[in-house]
């Protein structure tokens, strides 16, 4: 097998969660912020029933453009040019919404509330949240607060950052659970990615 032609450049936790077959019986999937199709490829290849958004057009004709190549039966409308706050899906649509590398663009908290709560709305009862998203979470001695929730990173960069007692705020606002342990990777002290997986209660 060729891994890469089978999966992409599919996020690596996201792939654990499929490894570990948590999303076996999810047959209609968003990608919330596709950007160009990362990681909707094994879902495209393996039958599902996939959708996807993001503000940037160049991105979904990107999106669109793959999924003509490895999904034909699959109608590019499907991808949207759309923010996760403002997408005229419908609610309890799917049964899972990947949400990765998006949330930690928020502007401020009240931003961040409405991308994810734009998310959230997209994802039927007994359905999945897997979100990837920069958090403070082990390096809350380096960054360098911007003020309206957002930081300097030492790898340059400013992020939205939420740390580990905000997420299990927003999971119990949601009313969901989590089905798998928060997780926080660290690269290199300069960044840290954390891995938020929910379910939506049924």
């Amino acid at each position: 097998m060729n891994l890469a032609e089978e999966f992409g450049d599919i996020d690596i936790y996201l792939f654990d969660q499929l490894l570990k077959g948590t999303y076996t019986h999810c047959r209609k999937i968003v990608d919330v912020g596709c950007g160009t199709g990362r990681n909707i490829h094994f879902f495209l290849k393996s039958g599902y029933e996939v959708y996807g958004l993001d503000p940037d057009a160049n991105a979904i004709a990107h999106t669109r453009a793959l999924c003509s190549r490895i999904s034909p039966e699959t109608d590019p409308e499907n991808f949207v040019v759309a923010s996760a706050e403002y997408n005229s899906f419908r609610d309890n649509l799917f049964d899972l919404a990947i949400c990765s590398a998006v949330l930690h663009f928020a502007r401020n908290s009240q931003h961040f509330e409405s991308m994810l709560a734009g998310a959230w709305r997209l994802v039927k009862p007994g359905g999945y949240l897997f979100a990837r998203l920069a958090t403070d979470i082990g390096i809350e001695s380096v960054v360098v607060d911007k003020g309206n929730g957002r930081y300097l990173l030492p790898d340059g960069t400013t992020r939205y950052l939420v740390n580990h007692d905000k997420l299990l705020h927003y999971t119990k606002a949601l009313n969901a659970e989590l089905h798998e342990p928060i997780k926080t990777t660290n690269v290199n002290n300069i960044r840290c990615m954390t891995t938020w997986c929910l379910r939506k209660r049924g």
